[in-house]
């Protein structure tokens, strides 16, 4: 005679009920409402109600507010690098290669429904890294990364004799970044793709001389 309690395959009963929840989806639709209100402006409850959520079910699957902020930080940031390390690969001359970088966060920063949103870093990291030291340390250490993988390109091109032999990857590197950075506040003030995206052909002439 059959119980009637399930039993796994080892004669134990299951523990607890499945999650009704993917991780992934469900830290995108918090960085979602981050990105859009801020990280002061937004409360767990928010965050529950975009996530299908419950407080509990939120601080056990990620933590805290601060926690679940940090995670979609680093998240962002992955992502971020990763379409730049994909936008910088290939043969393209250095000019092509960096309008790719740029066309790449314009993707990101008009994939909002409605007005642009910007950088999540730019739009609500900034901020939060005055007094937070580990928001500051995550900042920091994407930036670097961004000026790394851009003066590695630019020396790359550099020997190729695509840039003069005087220029200096790293300072043009940082430029490119700061360029990027730009990009992303006029993006948020309301500047349209199409401009900023001249914008970048201007900032293109200029790195490559």
């Amino acid at each position: 005679m059959q119980s009637g309690t399930k039993k796994d395959e080892g004669g134990r009963k299951p523990r607890g009920r499945p999650r009704a929840y993917e991780p992934g989806t469900a830290l995108q639709q918090a960085t979602e409402v981050f990105w859009k209100t801020g990280y002061a402006g937004t409360s767990l409850d928010d965050i529950a109600t975009a996530t299908g959520m419950n407080r509990p079910s939120l601080r056990a699957a990620f933590g805290d507010k601060r926690a679940i902020y940090l995670k979609a930080l680093n998240a962002y940031w992955e992502h971020k690098l990763a379409a730049m390390h994909e936008a910088l690969g290939g043969d393209l001359p250095i000019g092509q290669a960096l309008m790719s970088v740029y066309d790449a966060a314009l993707s990101i920063y008009f994939s909002g429904r409605g007005r642009a949103r910007g950088c999540f870093v730019v739009g609500t990291a900034v901020t939060e890294a005055v007094h937070d030291a580990e928001t500051r340390r995550v900042v920091s250490d994407g930036f670097r990364k961004l000026d790394g993988d851009f003066a590695a390109r630019l020396r790359l091109a550099q020997e190729a004799g695509e840039l003069k032999r005087c220029a200096d990857p790293e300072a043009l590197a940082m430029l490119a970044t700061a360029t990027m950075q730009t990009m992303a506040i006029r993006a948020r003030a309301g500047s349209s793709r199409e401009d900023l995206r001249r914008f970048a052909e201007k900032a293109v002439g200029v790195i490559c001389g």
